[in-house]
């Protein structure tokens, strides 16, 4: 029986609910299935900084740098939590555990379950057949406009200065204060997403039996930095002929995912493109409630619900817990593909299974979903769900 080393930062408001609830489901799995876990928790994030002075205890990425299999985030943030510079207090937490242990590739599942109406308002909202919506976006997680705050965290979590500012003279044509980001798009950086993504299209064949298509998005007849991310993406299509392509600009394939989500399998976008065009495909899916994601590296990878912490629903036990546990859910399987362990990889098909069948059998959801359940309710029905199955299997 494998053992794997899991590291909870359950972070600011709603976070540390639905952190809860991955605990539940992970004791069902350590009692009744077949890997074990060595659990550390952290208190970390915004209302840490307020009651301590510190974004995490000294140490904390250290331990998740070097012992850790696994790491599981709840949400960073709250309200009136700031650093001196101006940067959200649990910084280094989220953003500088991104840059610090190099997770490149930000994955965010987007299915709608059967059960679970989509938000796309209006006389449409429930046409879909919902195996229509079942794709995987492929997001650049480390450079792009974000670089500069990430690089950052990342230097205040290992204990170093922050990065120097970078001074330009003046913007022609614009008078007055200006504040600026730079962009900056490598191709190293391009290239090891977008084969990350050819290889994630690859396994999606091989589960479904069904062929996948990898579509670029950029703004690549604007930007400079896009135009580099296309023609690596052209180039890593080259070496893949047997896989279908399709490029996008942004502002077209905005229209695209919501017209016509049928289209999509796997998608592949620069940083700040990805984080907008993600919360958008949530609408696709019931929600940020259902939204999932992964953080990967080469050695390390991060596991988190998209929601953040919902200061105004902190405390009252009704956000939706399945971003969380689908999240857990993509550690399963991520911890199954890079060890090669067929035991996680059946843990990740139980929780699945479980998510899937709740929803599916009209059992209680969350608000955001059209129910009244409590956020307990829901995380303990789908680990006694969880333990059924288990049981089912060494029976």
């Amino acid at each position: 029986m494998a053992t794997y080393r899991v590291t909870l930062l359950p972070g600011d408001g709603t976070g540390r609910e639905v952190v809860e609830e991955v605990k539940r489901v992970l004791t069902v799995f350590q009692e009744y299935g077949p890997i074990s876990f060595e659990i550390n928790e952290i208190p970390c994030g915004g209302q840490h900084f307020l009651e301590t002075g510190e974004e995490w205890p000294a140490g904390s990425f250290e331990h998740c740098r070097d012992n850790t299999d696994a790491i599981i985030v709840g949400a960073v943030g709250w309200p009136g939590a700031k650093l001196p510079n101006g940067d959200i207090a649990g910084g280094q937490v989220l953003l500088g555990l991104r840059s610090g242990l190099d997770l490149y590739a930000n994955v965010r599942p987007v299915k709608l379950y059967n059960g679970v109406n989509h938000k796309v308002h209006g006389g449409f909202r429930d046409i879909w057949n919902h195996e229509l919506v079942d794709m995987v976006i492929i997001r650049e997680n480390t450079e792009g406009l974000y670089h500069a705050l990430l690089r950052r965290s990342a230097l205040a979590a290992q204990g170093g200065q922050k990065d120097k500012p970078i001074i330009i003279d003046k913007f022609p044509g614009l008078n007055g204060q200006v504040e600026w980001d730079a962009r900056p798009i490598s191709r190293n950086g391009s290239e090891r997403v977008i084969r990350f993504a050819f290889d994630i299209a690859k396994r999606r064949e091989s589960r479904k039996g069904v062929s996948q298509k990898v579509t670029c998005v950029d703004k690549s007849n604007v930007t400079r930095g896009c135009r580099l991310f296309r023609e690596v993406f052209r180039e890593v299509a080259s070496e893949n002929e047997n896989m279908e392509t399709n490029e996008a600009f942004i502002d077209a394939f905005s229209m695209w995912l919501v017209r016509n989500p049928e289209d999509l399998d796997v998608v592949v976008l620069p940083n700040m493109f990805g984080d907008i065009a993600t919360d958008l495909a949530s609408v696709l899916q019931g929600g940020m409630g259902m939204a999932a994601s992964a953080n990967i590296g080469d050695n390390h990878m991060l596991f988190e619900p998209v929601h953040g912490s919902s200061p105004k629903y902190a405390g009252k036990n009704k956000v939706n817990p399945i971003a969380a546990l689908s999240s857990t859910q993509l550690m399963f399987e991520s911890l199954g593909s890079r060890n090669n362990d067929d035991e996680a990889i059946l843990c990740s098909e139980v929780l699945e299974r479980a998510i899937s069948e709740h929803l599916s059998s009209g059992a209680p959801v969350t608000y955001d979903l059209g129910g009244q359940a409590s956020t307990t309710q829901v995380g303990s029905a789908i680990a006694q769900s969880c333990r059924g199955i288990l049981e089912e299997i060494s029976s």
